[in-house]
């Protein structure tokens, strides 16, 4: 294994607080990640997933920037490496030619692979769907990364600085999209690309409870209906597109 993808032994070291089970972990001198197992925002019995309408969604990249910036995910320079929480990918018709673009991100997926072949437990799922990556606990092997068939998780190969608190990242470890889950547990009720979509964007992505009827994504979803990206996998995907 080349050194880039071992982690460093201190990020192993954990600090465990009495309140909010908060647990501190230093990666770097000075650096210091935090992250709590408390679910303050989470609604009872929630679903939290995405709709997008592929047939609004235009070329602009709003939804990548808000994301990457929210959680201080920055290039490096090397595109066939550098993390993406989000990407805008472009697909095309062959029977008509009709292209279109649309941002493919974690699809936080009921029966998710990348939780299936975790040998740590780092990548794990939510009461309320939400799929993510304990960075205390994630050695960096990147088998999540070869079982995800949406290619939504990146391995960080660099020393990183500037992190902001909600979203810890560290070298040798995977992340991927959070759904903004440090907006959700604060009660919050969007995302950073769902906000940017209708603010700077087109208007395509709604952000909601899957379970709740009178949602507004639940609504949409019977109206018109949506459809998973290789649902012929079985694996109930959050996050579902319309005009595919």
């Amino acid at each position: 294994m080349s050194h880039d993808s071992t982690p460093d032994l201190s990020r192993r070291r954990f600090i465990t607080g009495a309140v909010g089970a908060v647990a501190s972990l230093t990666v770097a001198p000075g650096i210091f990640l935090m992250q709590t197992n408390a679910q303050a925002g989470t609604k009872p019995g929630a679903r939290w997933g995405l709709l997008i309408n592929t047939n609004v969604c235009g070329d602009c990249n709003a939804c990548v920037t808000a994301c990457h910036k929210e959680n201080g995910v920055g290039s490096m320079n090397r595109p066939t490496t550098d993390a993406q929480w989000i990407r805008k990918v472009n697909i095309t018709d062959r029977a008509t030619g009709h292209s279109r673009s649309l941002p493919v991100m974690c699809q936080h997926c009921e029966h998710p692979p990348c939780v299936d072949v975790c040998p740590t437990g780092a990548s794990f799922r939510r009461a309320d769907g939400i799929v993510l990556v304990n960075k205390h606990t994630c050695i960096g092997c990147r088998y999540c990364m070869m079982a995800c068939p949406y290619k939504a998780r990146s391995f960080i190969h660099e020393h990183l600085t500037d992190q902001v608190p909600h979203a810890p990242r560290g070298k040798g470890t995977v992340e991927s999209c959070t759904l903004c889950v440090h907006r959700i547990d604060k009660g919050e009720r969007t995302t950073a690309c769902v906000e940017a979509c209708h603010t700077e964007g087109n208007g395509a992505m709604v952000f909601g409870d899957l379970n709740d009827p009178n949602s507004e994504i639940s609504r949409r979803l019977a109206e018109y209906g949506g459809a998973a990206i290789r649902a012929d996998l079985g694996l109930n995907p959050g996050v579902r597109y319309q005009g595919l």
